[in-house]
């Protein structure tokens, strides 16, 4: 599985393997440890196979992943939206028998050697009813009624949300939870709405709404970003939510009464966990297949991007369109205004 986003939306499939084939043995390959800290409290999954394969070299790649072949797998998915040739070149390595993976525009006669079944891809459906379509190729069906993201959490994860709203007197208080960045892939960084625009809808929110309490959740990548929109916020409304994996992050999102950000992994995350108000700003790469599945979430338009999803960014394995330059002025298209009067309509 490419990234956190996109394990977590791989879930419902692995939910309906699960329904289909109750003995079989379910591993899931991935490269973020993010994914393997929920995956391996996903009921449905047998063992997460953990593998930063951008981080090694090619040898330790290659010898990595041939080592899978001694599990003798009759069945490899690679769920959408995998577009790049490295994952198919994986699961060759790793031998399964059956290779199955949508084709997408990128596909050359490489990525078809690599592979024994392919399946269209559809823009106009979720990544996640583009995976259901792997089903009838290895003689399955939905089972289920109704489908969402799974991701389960422990007591300890609980203990922690509970003993963090706690200490900081947050129980019953109004509380919008932000993530101000993105994926840190090709040139994904450039779909953030900037920091100056979330210090300042931060300081605005501070000064006309002290009712409502803000979380910055991150990862690694926010280190540096979140002590630049602390720097400008009332330190009694503004805390940074410091967690030590992504169970925490969500068991402490799950306390929220809305979450704000772009398409990001934390956007899937705060749908999984049902937090009641979901306000997303629209991204260049935001379009149908990686909407928050199941949430009846709020948009705030991007004009610059005016429905021209699509031409910006599609599953070729390629960047997002555009400048840098264009990239930018895109996401500063989206004034604090809008974001500001979205928030405060819901909360």
């Amino acid at each position: 599985m490419a990234g956190i986003g996109d394990a977590l939306i791989a879930t419902p499939l692995i939910r309906e393997l699960r329904e289909n084939f109750p003995g079989a043995t379910i591993d899931a390959l991935v490269k973020e440890a993010g994914a393997r800290d929920f995956l391996e409290h996903n009921p449905n999954v047998n063992r997460v196979v953990y593998k930063n394969l951008w981080t090694c070299g090619a040898f330790e790649r290659v010898r990595f992943l041939w080592s899978l072949r001694r599990e003798r797998y009759q069945l490899s998915i690679n769920t959408h939206p995998q577009s790049r040739i490295h994952y198919r070149i994986a699961a060759w390595l790793a031998g399964a028998e059956v290779r199955i993976s949508h084709e997408y525009e990128c596909f050359t006669w490489l990525d078809r050697l690599l592979v024994t079944g392919t399946l269209p891809q559809d823009y106009t459906r979720h990544s996640i009813e583009n995976n259901f379509d792997v089903l009838p190729l290895i003689g399955a069906e939905k089972k289920l009624a109704a489908h969402a993201m799974e991701f389960f959490l422990d007591p300890a994860d609980e203990r922690y949300a509970d003993d963090f709203l706690t200490r900081h007197k947050l129980f019953g208080k109004k509380i919008l939870g932000i993530h101000v960045g993105s994926g840190g892939t090709k040139n994904l960084p450039l779909k953030r709405w900037p920091l100056k625009y979330y210090a300042g809808l931060v300081r605005q929110l501070n000064r006309e709404r002290p009712d409502i309490h803000v979380l910055l959740f991150g990862g690694p990548e926010e280190i540096k970003d979140h002590p630049v929109v602390l720097a400008q916020a009332n330190p009694d409304l503004t805390l940074e939510a410091k967690t030590k994996n992504l169970r925490e992050t969500a068991a402490l999102m799950k306390g929220c009464s809305a979450f704000l950000s772009v398409d990001t992994a934390l956007m899937h995350i705060a749908a999984a966990v049902k937090v009641p108000n979901q306000i997303v700003i629209e991204a260049p790469t935001l379009n149908v297949t990686n909407r928050p599945y199941g949430s009846d979430f709020t948009l705030v338009k991007n004009p610059a991007v005016s429905g021209r999803n699509l031409d910006y960014y599609r599953y070729d394995g390629g960047d997002i369109k555009g400048t840098r330059e264009e990239l930018i002025a895109a996401m500063e298209s989206v004034k604090i205004t809008d974001v500001f009067a979205a928030v405060t309509k819901l909360i």
